[in-house]
């Protein structure tokens, strides 16, 4: 894979692996031009079937701490929008002193060597350098060109690498850093969310996504599980096990339906209603439910369950029940295994509700069950891994 443009980087240094789109949902070519009205109407996109890894949560997220720490160039668009969370926004009347403004990252267009050759070199491209807002295993990416609809790049490229501690660009870029291919050149579409599965079960800290020659793209998506640095883990000592930035994941749920239950582990408090997880009205006799695998198998000492910014939605009333599955217990069958940790307890709105915990149980995974339906901000899940929770912890 060419790294044209890339100063300090070689070849040699990169590992290939094949990351293949998802059938249906690559998309080739320009969108039709904006003729008015809703600017997402003509948006491309797979359904869930299609793309099934975007339930997983986005390392790349910037509520997480990621950031694109470079880009050769960002001369229409700045590189971090690349980021924001939410979809791109578009205004058609919205123009600068370089052009029109867009909600991306957009290059300027490249040009050949002179007269003779006006085109760009088929290994020209531009690049940018993202750090995951925690290191993960990659399963999927999408590259979302929303809005670019004939500017957008021909084709993309996504590597992958792994570096302790804050790496500085001029050291991700230095000649010795090996790079692994997750998705190999491959054409994109114009406005359209263009998906790629990932196969490689590596743990990587940062990304460098290439668009070839050059173009716009609005966001970017990288979807998979978080592997946090177990050496951080071990000095903090006692951390929240259900959060996110520490490996916690969210293994399934009931409902999804205003937003995901990712949310429920995000760091810090829920800022508006949409930050959290909420369930649409029950009209049945059910309730709700999320589940969710801890960092590893841990010692826990207390709880924390928020409703902020749920007034007169909250859930009403929420119980907690823990599994440890290194007995052989299957965490998917919630008849068995399973240990009541917090009985049915009221719940108050827009509130922090702390419950320390007697007996310390051992756990892996987590339940909440919420009655009858209704939002939860954030579930923390404070304690310390085990010695053998801890050494399973991917390096």
């Amino acid at each position: 894979m060419s790294t044209s443009g890339i100063p300090g980087n070689s070849a040699s240094t990169g590992t290939f692996f094949t990351g293949t789109p998802f059938t249906g949902t690559s998309f080739t070519g320009d969108a039709e031009p904006y003729s008015g009205g809703d600017p997402y109407a003509d948006y491309r996109t797979a359904p869930l079937s299609g793309l099934p890894f975007t339930r997983l949560p986005d390392l790349a997220d910037r509520r997480l701490g990621a950031g694109v720490i470079a880009a050769n160039d960002e001369f229409f668009a700045e590189r971090e929008n690349l980021i924001e969370p939410g979809p791109a926004r578009f205004d058609p009347h919205h123009f600068g002193h370089k052009g029109k403004v867009m909600d991306g990252w957009e290059t300027r267009r490249r040009r050949g060597t002179g007269a003779e050759r006006p085109h760009p070199a088929d290994e020209d491209h531009d690049w940018a350098l993202i750090r995951l807002g925690v290191p993960g295993v990659v399963h999927g990416i999408v590259v979302d060109t929303a809005h670019f609809r004939g500017n957008h790049p021909q084709s993309v490229s996504v590597e992958a690498t792994a570096l302790p501690g804050t790496p500085s660009p001029r050291e991700l870029l230095a000649d010795d850093v090996t790079w692994t291919t997750l998705v190999p050149r491959t054409p994109v579409g114009g406005h359209a969310a263009n998906g790629f599965r990932v196969e490689c079960r590596q743990r990587f800290t940062h990304l460098r996504l290439n668009q070839h020659p050059d173009g716009g793209i609005a966001r970017l998506r990288v979807h998979g599980e978080a592997a946090p640095d177990p050496v951080w883990l071990a000095a903090l000592g006692t951390f929240d096990l259900a959060a996110l930035e520490n490996g916690g994941h969210v293994e399934d749920a009931s409902d999804r339906f205003y937003s995901s239950p990712d949310n429920s582990i995000h760091p810090g408090r829920s800022r508006k209603m949409d930050d959290g997880w909420e369930t649409r009205r029950r009209r049945d006799r059910g309730h709700d439910w999320v589940r969710y695998r801890l960092t590893g198998q841990s010692v826990l000492r207390a709880v924390e369950i928020d409703t902020g910014c749920y007034k007169g939605n909250a859930a009403g009333w929420a119980a907690l029940s823990v599994l440890d599955a290194t007995t052989g217990a299957d965490p998917a069958d919630h008849t068995t295994g399973w240990s009541e940790l917090l009985p049915r307890t009221r719940l108050q709105p827009d509130t922090v509700h702390r419950f320390p915990l007697a007996e310390a149980p051992t756990a892996t995974h987590v339940r909440i069950d919420i009655y009858p339906d209704g939002g939860i901000a954030r579930l923390r899940v404070h304690g310390s891994l085990t010695e053998e929770g801890a050494g399973r912890l991917r390096l």
